[in-house]
């Protein structure tokens, strides 16, 4: 039993450690941090500027959903600069799965486009 359970104590230890790491953190900004609020630092902004609106405004969804699709489309970037640096070694396998992947993410832009979540108005 000893045998199946000891490769994952370091994965313990290192767990133990976060945790740790993380409470003490908080602990200690807790108690040196100054505590002196008054009325312009608990305003939304520190500038000394009036806000012009509330803090908390209703965003639109179609922000969300620009952000997702760049999100998208930034690890699509991701994925194919590795591929690009071993595409030699890749073979033809490589190739017909990059294809696969961009064909796919192209389906995905094409729904989102006929969906008009790109138009800003």
């Amino acid at each position: 039993m000893y045998q199946s359970i000891s490769p994952y104590i370091p994965v313990l230890i290192l767990l133990v450690l976060a945790l740790a790491f993380g409470v003490v953190t908080l602990m200690v900004a807790w108690l040196v941090r100054p505590s002196k609020p008054y009325d312009e630092k608990l305003s939304p902004y520190e500038c000394g500027i009036n806000p012009l609106m509330p803090a908390k405004i209703r965003v639109p969804i179609r922000f969300f959903v620009i952000i997702l699709l760049f999100l998208l489309f930034d690890v699509e970037a991701v994925f194919m600069y590795p591929w690009a640096a071993m595409y030699k070694k890749l073979g033809i396998w490589g190739f017909v799965e990059m294809f696969l992947f961009i064909v796919i993410l192209l389906v995905g832009y094409i729904y989102a486009w006929a969906k008009g979540a790109l138009e800003w108005e």
